[in-house]
């Protein structure tokens, strides 16, 4: 099998273990960087382009699109979907996991538990925004934040509302969430791959800070997830339409509540953390999977 790996540095830990594991397993792989493709496309013969050569004869692609690159990494996916290549993650599955409102909506739509959230822009009515999500303590996050960046704790009713209008003085779409208090700074990722989880892990923040990010000087243990979480996370996968992603899930009073579905998660620290291979749990999928014209919307979304 002929597989395209969409990634901007070939020598995350992530992209290494995915390319070794794929030549393991006696397939061919070649990394492109996203941001050096270019296209023609036109609908009778789509084409790519990468350093002066045609891309052709893929049977899959397994997209690692940075969030700075969203736009264009989607752009990039899509054209490889008009050329019938199975996308390991769709490219409209991808645009709705990182919109983080959108996610959030259509998650709720569904039924999914998540913790109260409220959405603004630049609003100045940062108290009735408060109380709307039951009062300080709040999470206050920027719409376009990643791995920790742009998420803030108002734990005060009169720090939260400074916040937000600090934010609305930026003009900046601002997403206010209740703080689970019982859940402290841990949170739990799931790695969902197909229909399964597998595997999960909870994630610590470095003491003093309310984020778990392992980025960010936090901690990772292997943990043994409910029958309720492990539903949780792969019925989000499956609203959001995603074959891969991480999931990551807060443990509350009622229940686990989702933060966030990421589309390309890391493998390093739920690697390290478990002792599992999910590399090879990954070409599996696609060896499995991969067929032309699989794709659901073949670049229309």
């Amino acid at each position: 099998m002929k597989i395209a790996l969409l990634a901007r540095n070939p020598n995350l830990y992530s992209h290494k273990r995915l390319v070794e594991t794929a030549e393991k397993r006696g397939h061919e792989i070649q990394v492109i960087d996203t941001l050096r493709v270019y296209m023609n496309i036109t609908s009778h013969r789509p084409q790519i382009r990468y350093r002066g050569e045609s891309l052709s004869g893929f049977d899959a692609v397994i997209p690692r699109i940075g969030a700075s690159i969203t736009f264009y990494g989607t752009a990039v996916l899509r054209q490889f979907e008009m050329m019938s290549v199975y996308p390991l993650n769709e490219s409209v599955a991808i645009s709705r996991s990182r919109d983080k409102l959108r996610s959030l909506q259509l998650l709720s739509r569904k039924g999914i538990g998540l913790p109260v959230t409220g959405f603004a822009h630049g609003t100045r009515q940062a108290e009735d925004l408060i109380e709307m999500v039951g009062g300080a303590p709040v999470v206050i996050k920027l719409l376009e934040g990643t791995q920790g960046v742009g998420v803030v704790l108002g734990d005060t009713h009169n720090s939260a509302k400074s916040m937000i209008e600090a934010f609305a003085g930026l003009k900046a779409n601002i997403l206010v969430q209740e703080f689970i208090k019982e859940a402290g700074s841990s949170d739990i990722r799931c790695l969902v791959v197909g229909d399964k989880v597998v595997a999960s892990m909870m994630r610590t923040g470095a003491k003093g800070d309310f984020r778990s990010n392992l980025h960010r000087g936090g901690t990772a243990a292997p943990i043994k997830i409910t029958p309720e979480e492990r539903s949780t996370a792969v019925r989000s996968a499956q609203i959001l339409g995603l074959n891969v992603c991480g999931v990551d899930l807060l443990r509350s009073n009622h229940g686990p509540l989702v933060m966030e579905v990421n589309s390309s998660p890391g493998l390093e620290g739920v690697e390290t953390a478990t002792g599992k291979d999910v590399a090879d749990l990954i070409i599996q999928f696609i060896e499995k999977n991969a067929k032309p014209n699989k794709t659901k919307t073949r670049g229309k979304g």
